[in-house]
C-alpha cells in the first residue's frame, strides 16, 4: 500500500516519499508535508535552475538560493523561473 500525505504544495492527500530526501528535521518535514509528484517536479524545476543560472553546488550562496527556491516552491509560493524556459504544451 502506497504512504500517503496532504501535500502542502497541492492541498491535497497524494502519495509521499519512500524516505526523507535529506538528513533531519529538514528531510522529516518534507518527508512528511510533500509529496512525490511535488517532489518529482522540485527535481526537475532545481535542474533547470542550476542549469539556466548556472549555479554551483560548492558555493555557499548558490545553494543558500536554491535551498530557499526550493522551500517557496514545495509551500506553493512564488519562486524563481529558469530564465528562457517554456514548458511543453500538452
Amino acid at each position: 500500500m502506497t504512504r500517503t500525505v496532504m501535500c502542502r504544495k497541492y492541498k491535497e492527500e497524494l502519495p509521499g516519499l519512500d524516505r526523507p530526501p535529506y538528513p533531519g528535521a529538514k528531510g522529516e518535514d518534507i518527508y512528511n508535508n510533500v509529496s512525490k509528484k511535488a517532489w518529482d517536479e522540485w527535481q526537475a524545476h532545481q535542474t533547470r535552475l542550476i542549469n539556466e543560472r548556472r549555479l554551483n553546488m560548492m558555493n555557499a550562496e548558490d545553494r543558500k538560493f536554491l535551498q530557499e527556491e526550493m522551500d517557496k516552491f514545495l509551500s506553493g509560493e512564488d519562486y524563481a523561473q529558469a530564465e528562457g524556459y517554456v514548458p511543453p504544451s500538452h
